[in-house]
């Protein structure tokens, strides 16, 4: 099974920080997210989740540590399902019982309710969503809690409630003659609980990459305008797919009065946009597409709606992974393919489709640094404390923090597009 670190140590000439390379465990303890593609964002300090994995499991070999996997799986049966995420690398995803998305993950564990445990290779957040909807007597795992997501950092609670109290003072709570409240919140489902719990709180809703239109028309339907967080592009690719004008969509810098916007334009705003953004897919360029063009007669360019709207505008298609894994799917042989998203799932793409050309905008190739801490060792250290009856980074919401986020996540489900109403 190919290896993201072949491509990383095979180019060091390029940008990506060669120390992914290493073991997650060598950069766990430092105050940022580590090497790669989130190098330069500022991690804030209560966020940072140390990393604990012991130093037998460091030492091992790849091979030991499979080993230690498989026995673990078969030892737990069916009191156990491991969920992977699409951009998790190939040696953790070959042990999952599901691979998807993070919602999608967080809804295929309900399909096993006699599994008494959870493990979520993933990020922080989404472990987060799977407890919320997991049963009381469930509980979930993340294998490395220092693997957190920048772009869900960027949103903190603090933060977010004090953009709203400004909001409110400046728009009031009243609503308008047609009952929409001045404001509805809507958190991308990249966010942690105390935010989705936030928008359950204040008459908000979760969004997805996949239904961020639909969530907006909801959330039209009862307010006048929108707060849109964390991530920015997201927001803005979608508002303007719906006709919003980019002059009604301000951007909101939470170290700034009024987020850095006048009392006018928040009042003239349709969407307001939170100042936070994927560092995986910012780096996907109108550059980067017009040399796939040129390289690679009839392209089809996809990327993923957190990239930059230039560069959404730029290609043929924009969509969730799940829409670019299905997309690829019902292609032909001969087809062509230039992916805006992260790596490993572009080469699981690639892997799975042999007779089609398939490849990464971005020609450095980095993972997402934060997704890539998972690695076999501590899926190996945590099942086997399944197995020895201890559990190990259990991750679990606070009951009333799941209750307020779990009101917002059904309003999700039950937001339907038009027509299907």
């Amino acid at each position: 099974m190919t290896s993201v670190n072949v491509a990383i140590t095979t180019r060091p000439s390029s940008s990506c920080d060669t120390e992914l390379a290493k073991g997650p465990w060598e950069f766990d303890l430092s105050p940022g997210y580590g090497p790669g593609a989130s190098e330069d964002d500022v991690i804030p300090a209560p966020v940072t989740r140390p990393g604990q994995l012991p130093v037998a499991y460091q030492r091992m070999s790849d091979e030991e540590l499979h080993e230690r996997i498989r026995n673990a799986k078969k030892a737990l049966g069916d009191r156990l399902v491991i969920l992977g995420h699409f951009y998790q690398r190939d040696e953790v995803v070959q042990y999952a019982d599901f691979l998807g998305d993070s919602f999608q993950l967080a809804n295929a564990a309900l399909t096993k309710p006699d599994a008494e445990t959870i493990v979520f290779c993933g990020v922080h957040f989404m472990a987060e969503t799977a407890d919320i909807l997991a049963r009381p007597e469930q509980r979930v795992i993340l294998p490395n809690l220092a693997a957190g997501c920048s772009m869900a950092d960027m949103a903190d609670e603090d933060s977010v409630e004090s953009a709203w109290e400004e909001l409110m003072e400046l728009y009031g709570e009243e609503p308008d003659a047609d009952g929409r409240q001045p404001v509805v919140p809507v958190t991308y489902m990249n966010s942690s609980a105390a935010l989705k719990a936030f928008c359950g709180r204040h008459g908000g809703i979760v969004c997805t990459s996949s239904n961020a239109s639909t969530v907006l028309e909801w959330a039209f339907e009862r307010g006048q305008r929108v707060l849109f967080f964390p991530d920015q592009h997201l927001g803005r690719n979608t508002a303007k797919a719906m006709g919003i004008g980019l002059d009604q969509m301000p951007m909101w810098n939470p170290r700034k009065p009024l987020g850095g916007n006048t009392a006018e334009q928040l009042d003239a705003a349709r969407v307001i946009l939170w100042h936070g953004f994927c560092s995986v897919h910012k780096r996907f360029t109108v550059d980067q597409i017009e040399q796939a063009r040129a390289e690679h007669l009839g392209v089809r360019v996809i990327v993923h709606p957190e990239c930059p709207m230039p560069v959404v505008d730029a290609a043929d298609e924009a969509g969730s992974t799940d829409y670019i894994r299905k997309a690829i799917e019902a292609g032909s042989p001969g087809d062509v393919f230039a992916i805006g998203t992260e790596v490993n799932l572009v080469n699981r793409l690639q892997a799975e489709h042999p007779d089609m050309t398939i490849f990464c905008l971005d020609p450095v190739i980095c993972p997402c640094s934060t997704m890539y801490r998972i690695h076999p060792g501590y899926l190996a250290w945590t099942l086997d404390g399944l197995v020895e009856g201890e559990v190990r980074n259990q991750v679990s919401v606070a009951p009333d923090v799941a209750a307020d986020a779990r009101v917002a996540l059904e309003r999700m489900l039950a937001a339907l597009p038009e027509g299907r109403k």
